[in-house]
C-alpha cells in the first residue's frame, strides 16, 4: 500500500486491519459478541438490583454499582469495533469515533483501576474496623470518593486524546484488532517515542502506584481473618476476601503478563499483542458481575426474589 500523506484535521476515517492475518472470522466475531452480551447482562443486572433494593443503599453496594457502570464502558469501547469488523465486515472506523472510542477505553480502563483501589479500601475497614466502618465510609464519602476517581480518569485521559488528535496522520490505517493509543500513534507520521511519556507515566501510577496498595489492602485483610478464631464466620470472611481478589487478579494478569515480558527481552508478535489486548478487554468484565453475583448472598437473593415473583410461564401449545 502506498502511504498518502494525511493530518489530523482530513483524515476521514481509520482501516482496521488486526484480524486480516486470522481465520475463522464469523467464529472469533460470535465469541466476543457472546461474551460482550454476558458481560452486559451480568453488569446490567448488578446496576438494577442494586439501585432498586433500598436495603443494598450501602457503601460496598455503591462500589459494585460504580464497578459494573465502569464494565460497561471499558468493554464496550473496544467489543464494539471488534464485532462490528469481525461479523459485519466493516473495517471503517471514522477519525472521530476512534478518538472517541480511545477515549471510551482508556476512561474505562482507568476507573476501572481506581475502582478496585476503592472497593479494597472498603473492605479493609469493614474488616479491620468493623464498629467504625458505618461512620468512616458513609454513603456520601462513597459516593464522594467514585466522583473524585471519575474526574482524575477523565482528566488524564483527556490529555492523551487531546496529544492523539493533534497529530498528523501518515495512513489511515490501525494494525491493531481497535481504537486505542497505542494503535493511533503508530497510525501517526511522527516518531512516536516522545508520545509515550504521559501514557507510561498514567500507566505507571496505576500499575507501580495502585496495584501495591490494592496488593496490601488484601494482605492485610487475610493477616486480619488469619487472627480470627477457626469460626464460621471467619470462613465467609476469607470467601469474601478471595472473591474481591479475583477481579483484580483479572484485571491486572495480562498487563502484568505483557510487562514482564518486556522487560526480560520478549519481542511480542502482533497477534500476540491483540490476543492480550482481547483477553483483557472481554475477561475482567464477564468475571465481575459473576463474582459479585454468585458471591454475595445479598445480591444473590434479590435476584431470586425476582425470578420467583416473575415466573417464566410455559406457552400453550
Amino acid at each position: 500500500m502506498s502511504l498518502v500523506n494525511f493530518t489530523g484535521q482530513n483524515v476521514v476515517e481509520f482501516t482496521i486491519t488486526g484480524f486480516d492475518h486470522l481465520p475463522y472470522h464469523k467464529l472469533m466475531g460470535a465469541g466476543i459478541l457472546l461474551a460482550y452480551c454476558l458481560a452486559l447482562l451480568g453488569s446490567t443486572t448488578n446496576i438494577c438490583v442494586i439501585s432498586t433494593d433500598r436495603r443494598l443503599h450501602r457503601p460496598m453496594y455503591l462500589l459494585i454499582c460504580n464497578l459494573a457502570l465502569v464494565d460497561i464502558m471499558f468493554t464496550t469501547g473496544a467489543s464494539t469495533t471488534m464485532i462490528s469488523v469481525l461479523l459485519a465486515g466493516d473495517k471503517t472506523v471514522s477519525y472521530r469515533s476512534c478518538l472517541s472510542r480511545v477515549f471510551i477505553y482508556h476512561l474505562g480502563d482507568v476507573t476501572q483501576c481506581l475502582a478496585l483501589s476503592l472497593m479494597a479500601l472498603d473492605r479493609t475497614v469493614a474488616i479491620s474496623e468493623p464498629l467504625r466502618y458505618a461512620t468512616i465510609l458513609t454513603n456520601q464519602r462513597a459516593c464522594l470518593l467514585i466522583v473524585v476517581s471519575w474526574l482524575l480518569g477523565i482528566g488524564c485521559i483527556g490529555k492523551l486524546a487531546y496529544i492523539a488528535d493533534q497529530l498528523p496522520y501518515c495512513q489511515p490505517v490501525i494494525k491493531y484488532v481497535f481504537c486505542d493509543y497505542a494503535a493511533i500513534i503508530r497510525a501517526a507520521c511522527v516518531d512516536p517515542e516522545p508520545y509515550w511519556f504521559v501514557s507510561s507515566l498514567i500507566g505507571t501510577w496505576l500499575f507501580a502506584g495502585q496495584l501495591p496498595l490494592i496488593l496490601l489492602s488484601y494482605g492485610k485483610l487475610v493477616f486480619t481473618v488469619l487472627r480470627l478464631p477457626s469460626t464460621e464466620k471467619g470462613g465467609r470472611t476469607f470467601r469474601t476476601v478471595i472473591s474481591h481478589f479475583i477481579p483484580v487478579v483479572s484485571f491486572y494478569a495480562p498487563k502484568t503478563v505483557s510487562i514482564l515480558l518486556t522487560r526480560v527481552g520478549v519481542t511480542l508478535n502482533l497477534t500476540e499483542r491483540n490476543a492480550l489486548l482481547i483477553i483483557s478487554t472481554l475477561v475482567p468484565p464477564l468475571i465481575n458481575p459473576t463474582v459479585y453475583c454468585l458471591q454475595n448472598k445479598e445480591i444473590r437473593g434479590t435476584v431470586l426474589r425476582i425470578f420467583r415473583r416473575n415466573p417464566v410461564l410455559p406457552s400453550k401449545g
